[in-house]
């Protein structure tokens, strides 16, 4: 694992990306030209060696729900790669989603093994999941939300 020096100096690397200190000592790094919301590439580097990279619109990676990578055990190169890749995905502006097709109804139920169920769907260019009147994520494609869902052990309603 490599130390909260060396990958601050991996990350200090790329001078597109902005430091900002935030509490109990960790950092965020941010890239100011995102062509998205998202501006936070390096997300909670701690001392500890712990950290998040952003990789929301990656494919490959196990993320949390919020599109973030856990870099704890990553290797020097590891490291380069996904930042890379990360600043690359939010240099590109991503066409929206067109409204429903035939086969992508504006909203859909979907349901688990134990019966509960959760609400898919296109509000503008986002594909929102909905449990009961709750936000539970926000994707920017209907192939990201549906993934998203099978993920969590859901299955289309028929």
């Amino acid at each position: 694992m490599l130390t909260f020096e060396e990958k601050l100096a991996i990350i200090e690397s790329f001078p597109q990306l902005t430091r900002n200190n935030v509490s109990l000592k960790r950092v965020n790094f941010h890239y100011e030209a995102s062509l998205h919301d998202k501006k936070t590439v390096v997300y909670h580097l701690h001392p500890n060696g712990n950290g998040f990279v952003f990789a929301g619109f990656l494919k490959g990676y196990p993320k949390d729900d919020k599109g973030y990578v856990n870099i704890r055990d990553f290797s020097a190169e590891e490291l380069r790669t996904i930042i890379e890749a990360s600043i690359q995905s939010l240099s590109v502006k991503r066409e929206p989603q067109p409204k429903a097709e035939a086969n992508e109804p504006l909203e859909q139920t979907w349901v688990d093994k134990q019966n509960r169920t959760l609400l898919l769907q296109q509000e503008d260019t986002l594909w929102n999941v909905y449990h009961g009147m709750n936000l539970e994520a926000s994707f920017e494609s209907y192939v990201e939300a549906e993934q998203y869902l099978k993920e969590e052990g859901f299955s289309l309603r028929n």
